[in-house]
């Protein structure tokens, strides 16, 4: 099923000539810096999600719905972290 998804999207892509390769990002940001951000921000989530023996998502969806007071914690975390972090990365993309 997953297979059959993936192709059927993307032959419907292909034949609606909907598909075309590229890299988002802000006129500012180079090609190269953008690849080397989202490397490094998917390595360090690989890295987390290898020593924390779970992945985020489970922990803030699956603790909450469990009404856990470590994954609320966790969750308000990501959130604060993101929004703290946000300002750093939007200069990257006043276009």
């Amino acid at each position: 099923m997953l297979v059959g998804v993936f192709v059927g999207g993307l032959c419907s892509a292909l034949l609606a000539n909907r598909m075309k390769l590229q890299v988002e990002r802000g006129k500012q940001c180079s090609l190269f810096r953008r690849s080397v951000y989202a490397l490094t921000g998917g390595v360090l989530v690989g890295f987390a999600s290898r020593l924390a023996q779970g992945c985020t998502s489970g922990q803030a969806l699956s603790g909450t719905a469990l009404l856990l007071t470590g994954s609320f914690v966790f969750l308000i975390c990501i959130f604060v972290g993101g929004y703290a972090v946000a300002p750093l990365f939007r200069r990257q993309w006043h276009d």
